[in-house]
């Protein structure tokens, strides 16, 4: 209930909000950050980064997770800056 009316209002989704909450975390060995995202949100990582792309472009996730959404956007920018 609570999830529709933050959607009707314009927040975040109960999955976008749990993407970036998982970004928030940190993982300790190789492996570990595709493991969570199958276990915990049902999604392959491949489709996991895409949601997760289109987040950071997206300014409900900036106005939710600032800091995370702007490190993130730092990290994406520094490593098309390499390309």
């Amino acid at each position: 209930m609570d999830e529709e009316r933050d959607e009707e209002r314009g927040g975040l989704g109960r999955r976008e909000r749990d993407v970036l909450a998982l970004e928030r975390r940190g993982f300790s060995g190789p492996g570990a950050k595709e493991r969570a995202i199958r276990e915990e949100l049902g999604l392959a990582p491949v489709r996991y980064y895409q949601l997760l792309n289109a987040l950071l472009d997206d300014p409900r996730a900036l106005a939710h997770d600032p800091v995370t959404v702007n490190r993130l956007r730092r990290v994406r920018e520094a490593r098309r800056a390499e390309r």
